[in-house]
């Protein structure tokens, strides 16, 4: 787990992490903006195989917004276009802000990631040009008020994937009757992780390679969301051959992380008391071959 300074983009974050350990393929588990800070999964190997979890997994962010302002692209890096009179308390902070609990559409913003006939929407606004997009539903679990003082105001959110804190900052600030935009974004947790787990790169740099490796956390850590199921070595010879197992109706269907031995292979999908092979270690399928040919 890495904690993504200021400034760097998460690709520029992602290729100086790789370096460090030396990996040939490495993946990231959900973008953060260069202004952006905090909990950035980066993944080596097969382990960007089973990263899907964490990417529809709940966000936990801490954000800033500066209130009576709002710019061009939702957040600090824009110019100001409006300007207009702070008069919030608490208690219209709290009150406003318990309005966005639940579900609620929102408009992604044209600076953003997001992608349009294969360009992001970032490319289409810096040519001046904007395309029509389609409000997201999204769903906003916790929302609370950390701080408010002069023209900024300080929250806490778990949202669902697919949220924009800057549009959600924006939404805020319009509701408040002030306009607003974000000046601190900060990412907390992902799913079941949080930067209590997370280094920086400062942290990584200074460590050899010994330390840095104990800091590797192991494949299944990905999939904890997932109920495990132990096969034998016969059954997992199978399924590394892509066939299907059929195992007893007492397990309930759905996504299984799988384990041979103790040793974890991947995960596969049960439907009805068949077992249908999904993303396997390729180590698996190399053993499975070699004993085919032995």
């Amino acid at each position: 787990m890495f904690d993504k300074p200021l400034e760097l983009s998460s690709n520029t974050a992602l290729q100086k992490v790789r370096r460090l350990y030396n990996a040939e393929k490495a993946g990231h588990t959900g973008t953060l903006d260069p202004l952006a800070t905090g909990l950035l999964p980066v993944c080596f190997g097969e382990a960007t195989k089973f990263t899907l979890s964490l990417l529809d997994a709940d966000k936990r962010y801490r954000a800033t917004i500066r209130l009576g302002q709002r710019t061009t692209t939702g957040d600090a890096e824009g110019e100001v276009i409006e300007t207009r009179p702070v008069a919030v308390d608490q208690a219209r902070a709290a009150t406003v802000l318990a309005r966005f609990l639940g579900e609620i559409r929102q408009l992604p913003p044209m600076h953003s990631a997001l992608k349009h006939q294969g360009k992001p929407l970032y490319e289409y606004i810096r040519k001046g040009e904007t395309v029509e997009r389609e409000l997201r539903t999204i769903f906003i679990r916790e929302l609370t008020l950390e701080r408010l003082q002069d023209s900024e105001l300080e929250f806490s959110v778990l949202c669902s994937k697919g949220t924009y804190v800057r549009t959600l900052a924006e939404d805020i600030g319009e509701m408040l009757g002030c306009g607003g935009h974000l000046i601190a974004l900060r990412r907390t947790g992902i799913g079941e992780f949080s930067l209590d787990h997370a280094y920086t790169l400062e942290q990584l740099e200074a460590m050899d390679a010994g330390s840095r490796d104990a800091c590797l956390m192991p494949l299944d850590s990905l999939v904890q969301n997932l109920p495990p199921l132990e096969l034998d070595e016969v059954q997992a010879n199978r399924l590394a051959q892509g066939q299907k197992l059929g195992l007893t109706d007492a397990f309930p269907s759905g996504k299984r992380r799988l384990y041979a031995g103790g040793r974890f292979i991947g995960i596969g999908d049960l439907e009805g008391g068949r077992l249908v092979p999904g993303r396997l270690l390729s180590g698996v399928a190399r053993a499975a071959a070699r004993r085919d040919t032995a």
